[in-house]
């Protein structure tokens, strides 16, 4: 199995900074995509960043240019530097992979336990 531990985010006002980052543990044989998600109340979770292991980026339209994922393939993490923060970034934030564990024979998507990030106005 693969673990997701996240660690970062809090409480900024808007226009400040936060960093999240997100290690990946377990029996891991290989990870492809990682990421971040977010849930806002009653809203659906949604695609934030997220970054190929050969370092190929994507982004939501909404945080693109404000937001950069990166990750370190050596030590199974990814991070993601949020700034210009707004208000409606606030949001619970997921971490996400696709792996491979060692004795699977398939890809999975796993997930983090989610961390508050709040934008106060």
């Amino acid at each position: 199995q693969v673990q997701l531990v996240e660690s970062g985010g809090g409480l900024v006002q808007a226009g400040g900074s936060l960093s999240l980052s997100c290690a990946a543990s377990g029996s891991i044989l290989s990870i492809n995509d990682m990421g971040y998600y977010r849930q806002a109340p009653g809203k659906q979770r949604e695609l934030v960043a997220a970054i190929s292991r050969g370092g190929n980026s994507n982004y939501a339209d909404s945080v693109k240019g404000r937001f950069t994922v990166s990750r370190d393939n050596a030590r199974n993490t990814v991070y993601l530097q949020m700034n210009s923060l707004r208000p409606e970034d606030t949001a619970v934030y997921y971490c996400s992979a696709r792996a491979i564990s060692t004795g699977s024979i398939h890809w999975d998507n796993y997930w983090g336990q989610g961390t508050q990030v709040t934008v106060s106005s």
